[in-house]
This record gives C-alpha cells, sequence and structure tokens, in this order.
C-alpha cells in the first residue's frame, strides 16, 4: 500500500507537469486549428533558461542554500523569457501563414522546432553539455502518510500546476479577453467583424501557452535536476508526451488537457512501478491507440456538426 501511495504521489507530480505542456497545445489547436509541434522545444527552452538564470544570478550546486526569493525570480525570469519567445515565434513563423495550406504551416512548426534544438545547443546560448539545476527549492520532507513521503518539490510542483490551470480557467471563461479568445476559437472573420483584434488575441494566446510551457520547465528542472542537452530525443519524447495528453482529455478543450495530462501521467508510473520500467513511454502511446479507436475525440472532447 505504501508503495502504490507513493506511486500515485509520483504520478501526480509528473501529469501536473504534462497538464501545463498540454495546456498550450489545446490552447492554440483551439484557436488556429493547428498543432505548434515546436512547443515541446518551448518547454525545454523555459527548463534551461532556468539554469541559466539561476546560474547568472550565481546560485550554483557549491553555492550553498539560495535565498527563499530565488525560486521565485527564477520561475518568473523564464515565464517572461518563453513568453517574449512565444509572441516572436507566432509573430514571424505562423502569423504569414495563417491563410496558407495546413501542411505549410505543419512543416513551419517542424522547422520552428528545430531552430529551437539548434539554437539551444549553440555554445553563446546553453551549449551541448548536461547541467545540473541547483536546488532552489530544498528537497525537504514536509510530512508522512502512511509511510508515503511528500516532499516539498512535489507539493510545489501539484499546488503551482494547480494554480496555474485555475488561473487559466478564470482567465478564459471569467474576463473579457477570455470572451475574446473563445470568439476568435470559433471564427476569426466574424470576430473581427465585432472589432476583436484578432491578432492580438493570437499572439496573447501564444504568450499564455508559451509562459505555462516554461513554468513546467522550471518545475521539471526542479524535480529532476539533470538538464539533458537541448537536442536531446529526452526533451522531444517529453514534448509528444504532452501532446498525447492533450489528445486523450480531447485536444482544444482546457479541462481534457488537465485531465489528460494527470491520466497521462498515473499510467505512466502506475506501469513502470508494477509492469516494466523499460516500457514507461510504451504505456503512454497504447493509452493514445486505445483511446482513440473508443472515443476519437478524447475523452472530454466533443463533435462539431456544421450545417450545410
Amino acid at each position: 500500500m505504501t508503495d502504490l501511495l507513493q506511486t500515485l504521489l509520483n504520478g501526480l507530480a509528473v501529469g501536473s507537469l504534462y497538464a501545463l505542456i498540454a495546456l498550450g497545445y489545446t490552447m492554440v489547436y483551439g484557436i488556429l486549428q493547428f498543432i505548434n509541434f515546436a512547443h515541446g522545444d518551448v518547454f525545454m527552452i523555459g527548463a534551461w533558461s532556468a539554469y541559466a538564470v539561476a546560474a547568472a544570478l550565481g546560485f550554483t550546486l557549491a553555492g550553498g542554500d539560495p535565498p527563499g526569493w530565488a525560486a521565485v525570480a527564477v520561475l518568473l525570469s523564464s515565464m517572461g523569457i518563453c513568453a517574449v519567445l512565444g509572441f516572436f515565434i507566432e509573430r514571424f513563423a505562423y502569423r504569414p501563414l495563417r491563410s496558407a495550406p495546413r501542411l505549410n504551416v505543419l512543416i513551419t512548426a517542424i522547422g520552428v522546432s528545430l531552430l529551437l534544438q539548434n539554437t539551444g545547443q549553440l555554445r553563446p546560448v546553453f551549449g551541448t553539455q548536461p547541467q545540473s539545476m541547483p536546488a532552489l527549492l530544498p528537497d525537504t520532507t514536509l510530512f508522512q502518510v502512511a509511510g508515503v513521503r511528500v516532499g516539498l518539490v512535489d507539493v510545489t510542483v501539484v499546488l503551482l500546476a494547480v494554480a496555474m490551470m485555475v488561473g487559466l480557467q478564470w482567465l478564459v471563461f471569467r474576463t473579457r479577453f477570455g470572451s475574446a479568445m473563445r470568439a476568435v476559437s470559433h471564427d476569426h472573420r466574424i470576430a473581427a467583424l465585432m472589432g476583436i483584434r484578432v491578432d492580438t488575441v493570437i499572439s496573447f494566446t501564444f504568450v499564455v501557452g508559451s509562459a505555462l510551457a516554461a513554468a513546467a520547465g522550471f518545475l521539471f528542472a526542479m524535480k529532476y535536476s539533470g538538464l539533458k542537452q537541448p537536442a536531446d530525443a529526452t526533451w522531444v519524447l517529453l514534448g509528444l508526451k504532452a501532446f498525447v495528453a492533450a489528445v486523450v482529455g480531447g485536444i482544444g478543450n482546457l479541462q481534457g488537457a488537465m485531465l489528460g495530462g494527470l491520466l497521462i501521467g498515473m499510467v505512466e508510473m502506475l506501469g513502470a512501478a508494477y509492469l516494466s520500467p523499460h516500457l514507461r513511454d510504451l504505456y503512454v502511446f497504447v493509452l493514445l491507440i486505445g483511446v482513440l479507436l473508443f472515443r476519437p475525440t478524447g475523452i472530454m472532447g466533443s463533435t462539431s456538426v456544421e450545417k450545410v
């Protein structure tokens, strides 16, 4: 029972990270109806930006315990960097192709992904050597329940992820700008006729999604301190799993992205613990195939019917 509870806690933490990344996928799809395959690389940039900012501020593994404000400063800095990056990606890569065929946009997304990976490998940027993220959050045990260790890092990951998800829900469904986002997702031309600045809404969507990916990157670096080099296949696989989470939950549905992320995290951790740790990635994609076979729109997705 103790092992099961510990595995569920780990699945909850990992699933929260997947959910944060999946929100970016599902927001862009909901508005532009295409998959931004460069989003997983924005997550990578977020993790590496957190390391770069921490190093620039003098927080290293040998530097002792950092002050309490260090984690907040690094988190906000990485979110700001990725928010600006998301704006430029939309403005210069996707906006000129808004009326182009979907295949052109898909190829561009793959190109942007490769550009971010290879740019990250440049020595003036992040380089090609793996690095270890300094412990901005001490890995202390807050309490134990039935023999299960509940650490500060896991609690921070889950609470911060939940807070950001709730904030995004409030933004989309309780604010005027959120109403504009939903109007643009329904029809660009009609939204423009109603006085909505479509370009501003789309750019803001990319900014918010990229900031959430950066937060997930920071939290990932806190939980797993070893950062692979920017073009490592690990980052690509993490981005794909988050995309799977968005599809499983229902692409374009915010609640579905959250549910899909948590479900993917649980399946991965339970499969690794009780079946085979070497096949942990396989379980995720088997779940994807099963959902697509029996519910192609995702768990919380809905089928849209157009009248002719």
